[in-house]
C-alpha cells in the first residue's frame, strides 16, 4: 500500500471510518437481526443480503484503517507559479494540436474521466513541480513517451465535495 496522502485525504478517511462505525455498522446489524427474526434462514434471501452489506461494511472499514495505518503524509502546497496537488493545469498536446485541463490530485481521488489526475500516473508525475510555457517529456514506459506544453497553472480552492474512491 502506501498511498501518498494529504492531511485533507486523511481527515475524509477517518471521518467515513467513524461514520462507518457508529451508523452503518448499527444499521447493518439491525437489518440482519430483522431479517433473522424471518424465519427459516435456508431460504431466507433477506438475511443472505443483510450479512452480505454487514461485510462489505466492516471489508470498507479494514481497508481504509489498513490505508491510514501505511499512508505517507505529504503536502499539498506548492509554489504559486509550480504546478503541485490541487492545482489546476491547462496542457497543449502538440502531437494532437488540442488542449485539455486537469487537475492533480491524490491518486485515492484520481478519476481520468472528470479530469482528474493522480500525482502518481505518468502525465501528473510529468506534471508536479513544472511551470507556465514549460515543455514537458511524459514517458509512458521505457520506449514511449510525448511532449506536452503547460500553458497556465491555476490554484484550485480544495473541494470537499472530491469523492475519495470506494463503494
Amino acid at each position: 500500500m502506501g498511498e501518498k496522502l494529504t492531511k485533507s485525504d486523511i481527515e475524509k478517511i477517518e471521518k467515513e471510518i467513524e461514520h462507518r462505525k457508529l451508523v452503518v455498522r448499527k444499521e447493518a446489524i439491525e437489518a440482519v437481526k430483522e431479517a433473522r427474526s424471518h424465519g427459516d434462514l435456508s431460504e431466507n434471501f433477506e438475511y443472505y443480503a443483510a450479512k452480505k452489506d454487514k461485510n462489505i461494511n466492516e471489508s470498507r472499514i479494514r481497508y481504509l484503517e489498513k490505508m491510514l495505518r501505511y499512508a505517507k503524509t505529504i503536502d499539498d502546497s506548492s509554489k504559486k507559479d509550480e504546478v503541485g496537488i490541487n492545482n489546476t493545469v491547462e496542457v497543449f498536446f502538440p502531437e494532437d494540436n488540442e488542449t485539455e485541463t486537469y487537475r492533480l490530485v491524490t491518486s485515492i481521488r484520481g478519476n481520468s474521466m472528470k479530469g482528474l489526475i493522480s500525482i502518481e500516473s505518468p502525465l501528473g508525475k510529468a506534471l508536479i513541480g513544472s511551470k507556465v510555457n514549460d515543455k514537458v517529456y511524459v514517458k509512458i514506459s521505457k520506449d514511449y513517451g510525448y511532449y506536452i506544453e503547460i500553458k497556465k497553472i491555476t490554484n484550485t480552492k480544495k473541494d470537499d465535495k472530491d469523492r475519495i474512491r470506494g463503494y
